[in-house]
């Protein structure tokens, strides 16, 4: 007779957690390298990649997936998965994830930090307010935002054109009111009357700087790079030289700290940035990769959404700014997904068969990008035994050089240790990691050779706002720098209804930001939006205090 499994945060809030203390010794850092957040969590000091740089990396792992449902396939529990079946056969794995956005944490995806017996802890801490990074890079973006309205108001000495204003405020909040609003309305003394918006703070500008600085000068320096918008001649006007640069790298020089956590099984886990890989470039911080690298065997990394998102701006973006080799891929899917892909969500193995054609594409994708890939198989209850070999026959079929299920969610370390040996198996095989596209190629074929080569597109189109961004930011030099794309998530392509593996067709580029200060250019695909919105039933209707004064309803 089946017993009941406890509930994901009943498993977490049940758990015997380890002080982090230990946790930080047997990593091996030194007492002075890290300050405690409490019992369980404790900020890391970038002085250990001094300490350490002489010491050599250990092998890279990037956990991706296959395009997902809406509910998503399980990837972060695939990661904290194959950390904790790592562990389980001996070795000495190091995570790193992305911090939990409250969006999603109040939206239709729910938390960041696992499920099941696979979870890094303390899940309420991490899911809600944590060490106050997101707040703290919230306060930042939007301290910018306000001395540029109090600069426009005093003078305007930069002679800042106020319709080119293109630095948008942010919220931790799927508040899709805020996409598009007026501000200064009231008279003189509120400001300059124009148009502006809000966007949701994983996809802020300053979110991607803090992920990609690689120390505290690097962070300034970026910071003071942010373009907010261009004079009457043109010319563009920084953060430094509206003298915020500074301030906002004192708001940030806490949260550029990697926070350190644990597995429900106690190994170490890295828990630094959010960025959405549907808008931003949805990976962890760049110090606190570099610094698992130094300190485990592997480091396992989680990038966010499917290959053709998170992934490639992995590889072509964060892999460049930090001079990383990555040495194997490890791909989530679900029978549950092919299905959806195979336009039969309660289909049998005619479904899987037809939806199979999406898994090959993005083992496709990893063999574009020179790198050998382990299919990570979720089973979900109701998964049959052959449905899941029908999974595995196909992603044998496409090219990956393992498949394996993953039963952690139920059985913890042990049920991914096959996966761990798989991924071991790939990371020592040869590869020959290589971007899709040089940055000397001009703006337009950047974006082409990812819409052709990644996401499988005939062609592009620029809509003029957007070939008017390519002109203007290659006269200002902007030219050499990665392109980081905000499409949907739900489809290879930029239209969500396209499921499966779609051919034939065209990828719309609407508008191109500027993120000087990150080192990148945002196209935007399709009507992709920058600040999400709740459904008709989000997860927030769900959390609650029991009688006890303990969280519930958190997932």
């Amino acid at each position: 007779m089946a017993t009941h499994m406890p509930s994901s945060l009943e498993i977490a809030q049940e758990a015997i957690l380890r002080p982090i203390t230990e946790i930080a010794e047997e990593l091996g850092l030194g007492p002075e390298e890290y300050d405690h957040y409490g019992r369980y969590k404790a900020k890391v000091d970038l002085s250990v990649l001094d300490r350490l740089s002489g010491q050599p990396d250990g092998k890279l792992i990037d956990v991706t997936a296959i395009t997902p449902t809406k509910a998503g396939e399980g990837k972060t529990t695939t990661s904290v998965s194959l950390t904790q079946g790592l562990g389980h056969i001996g070795k000495r794995p190091v995570l790193c994830l992305r911090e939990a956005s409250l969006g999603p944490v109040f939206g239709i995806k729910g938390g960041a930090a696992g499920g099941g017996y696979a979870q890094v802890v303390p899940m309420e801490d991490m899911n809600l307010h944590f060490t106050g990074d997101i707040h703290a890079i919230g306060a930042a973006n939007n301290l910018l935002a306000a001395l540029v309205e109090a600069h426009l108001l005093h003078g305007n000495k930069l002679a800042i054109d106020p319709l080119t204003v293109t630095w948008r405020r942010c919220l931790d909040i799927n508040d899709r009111a805020l996409r598009s609003i007026v501000v200064g309305l009231g008279g003189r003394a509120n400001g300059y009357v124009r148009e502006t918006g809000f966007d949701i703070t994983a996809a802020s500008e300053v979110m991607a700087i803090v992920a990609v600085a690689r120390d505290l000068f690097d962070l300034r320096e970026r910071l003071g790079r942010i373009t907010v918008g261009y004079t009457w001649e043109g010319e563009p006007v920084t953060a430094e030289q509206l003298q915020a640069a500074g301030a906002m790298t004192v708001l940030l020089k806490d949260a550029i700290k990697p926070n350190l956590v644990q597995t429900l099984e106690g190994q170490p886990a890295f828990l630094h940035c959010g960025p959405f890989a549907n808008i931003a470039h949805g990976n962890n911080s760049l110090v606190a990769t570099r610094t698992a690298l130094k300190l485990g065997d592997y480091t396992i990394t989680e990038s966010g959404f499917g290959s053709d998102m998170g992934m490639e701006k992995f590889f072509d973006i964060v892999c460049r700014v930090g001079a990383l080799r990555p040495n194997a891929v490890v791909l989530v899917a679900t029978a549950r997904a092919l299905k959806h892909h195979g336009d039969d969500p309660e289909g049998g193995l005619d479904a899987i068969e037809r939806g199979g054609a999406n898994m090959q594409r993005h083992l496709a994708i990893v063999k574009e990008f020179g790198l050998n890939a382990v299919v990570a198989i979720n089973r979900f209850p109701g998964d049959t035994d052959e449905e899941v070999e029908t999974v595995k026959r196909l992603a044998l079929e496409g090219g990956a050089m393992a498949a394996e299920l993953n039963e952690a969610f139920e059985r913890g370390g042990e049920g991914a240790a096959d996966l761990a040996e798989a991924v071991v198996a790939a990371a020592e095989a040869p590869s020959d990691f290589r971007p899709v596209y040089e940055l000397d190629d001009p703006i337009d074929a950047k974006i082409e050779a990812i819409c052709k080569r990644v996401y499988g597109a005939e062609g592009v189109v620029f809509l003029p706002a957007a070939q008017q961004a390519i002109g203007r930011f290659t006269e200002l030099g902007f030219d050499k720098l990665p392109v980081c794309m905000a499409k949907t998530h739900l489809s290879l392509s930029h239209d969500p209804s396209l499921l499966n593996a779609p051919t034939g067709f065209t990828v719309t580029v609407r508008d191109i930001r500027q993120y000087t200060g990150a080192g990148w250019l945002v196209p935007l695909l399709g009507d992709m939006q920058t600040m999400p919105g709740y459904g008709v039933s989000p997860a927030a209707f769900n959390v609650d205090i029991d009688e006890d004064g303990r969280t519930v309803g958190l997932f």
